[in-house]
């Protein structure tokens, strides 16, 4: 039986992880990343490393924010307003028009509860398997806590439908750690979650399954869902991509992450959701070690990382909050001046051959 503590480690680990690994391929077609990256089982962001986006920052954000909210919905929100405030303010280099918007809308005055905008981004889907995975034990409350970090800047329900079917999977991955996930109880959890109001959401992930189990790849999946260029990060488009790559290979964290990779578009989320859920099942010995070495991360480090989800899984067992895990501000500033700087030198390289 796999502790909570290693599920949490390999759900924060493992989307840092995914995220390090696709970021190079973000926004690139198919076509042109098998151009420019033939193989996708290596970094390729800055000399042989890598290096993680928004998409692992909201994960630890939220995870702080649970830390010193215990789990209350309403201290969760407030503390995570906070955290996106000040995270906004550290200059992020790759950060979406309705996170943009609803941070702008915080610094104005505008409560947690008040400042998303109607938009069905995959924002909130990138930063809810953490929320599963320690939270996930009580259904009720894991639904309030993907609602209040969904609505703080998204509020399409959409994008809530997304969120909790990541938290959803994140859940039932992180206490099934010696057998796969069944299908048809997480269609039947998620359809009680939903309700009626997300039909169409429960149908394309109806598809999925049936795509899964028929052994049909993730990037033929994603074809036939119009996606032949790459995935987009339109909600319902992300989600049901992403949840393929999972139910094939629920505990081959290699194969899941490098396949959704291979979908192209934004590459960075689909394989950070991918390998949270992964690695909730498989801890951090299910992720390569080497892809654990070649994380060029400061100030949050591997260490850090699994501090930060030893101190969760406290939390999430006594539902008692404590102070958060402390990190080196002036590093985050200086290090995403950095990463701005290779970003930019990406977008150069991006204009040169082989087209």
């Amino acid at each position: 039986m796999r502790s909570l503590e290693e599920s949490l480690v390999g759900c924060i680990l493992g989307t840092a992880v995914g995220d390090a690994l696709g970021l190079p391929c973000e926004a690139l077609s198919k076509r042109r990343q098998r151009r420019v990256f033939p193989q996708t089982d290596r970094y390729h962001f800055v000399f042989g490393r890598g290096m993680t986006s928004d998409d692992t920052e909201h994960t630890c954000l939220v995870a702080q924010a649970l830390i010193v909210s215990g789990g209350d919905a309403a201290a969760f929100t407030k503390s995570l307003a906070w955290r996106l405030r000040w995270w906004l303010l550290g200059l992020p280099a790759n950060i979406g028009m309705a996170t943009l918007r609803a941070g702008v809308k915080l610094w104005l005055g505008f409560g947690g509860s008040r400042s998303g905008v109607f938009s069905a981004g995959n924002g909130p889907a990138m930063r809810s398997a953490v929320i599963g995975a320690s939270f996930g034990s009580d259904l009720k409350q894991m639904c309030q806590l993907v609602r209040s970090a969904t609505r703080i800047t998204h509020t399409d329900p959409k994008a809530e439908f997304g969120a909790l079917a990541v938290a959803l999977a994140a859940s039932l991955s992180s206490r099934r750690p010696a057998c796969d996930v069944s299908a048809d109880e997480f269609l039947d959890q998620l359809t009680q979650l939903i309700g009626a109001d997300g039909k169409e959401f429960l149908d394309l992930i109806r598809r999925v399954i049936e795509s899964a189990a028929a052994g049909q790849t993730t990037e033929a999946f994603a074809a036939e869902l119009g996606l032949e260029k790459g995935v987009s990060g339109y909600v319902y488009h992300t989600v049901p991509v992403s949840l393929h790559a999972w139910f094939a290979h629920q505990a081959d964290f290699s194969s899941a992450v490098t396949e959704v990779i291979r979908c192209g578009g934004d590459a960075d989320t689909t394989a950070a959701i991918v390998g949270g859920l992964v690695g909730a099942r498989t801890g951090k010995a299910g992720i390569p070690q080497a892809w654990l070495d070649g994380l060029w991360e400061w100030p949050r480090t591997v260490a850090w990382m699994e501090s930060l989800a030893a101190r969760l899984t406290s939390v999430s067992t006594d539902r008692t909050p404590q102070p958060e895990l402390k990190l080196f501000v002036p590093g985050v500033f200086l290090r995403n001046i950095l990463f701005l700087l290779v970003v930019l030198a990406h977008g150069f390289r991006r204009m040169l051959p082989p087209y």
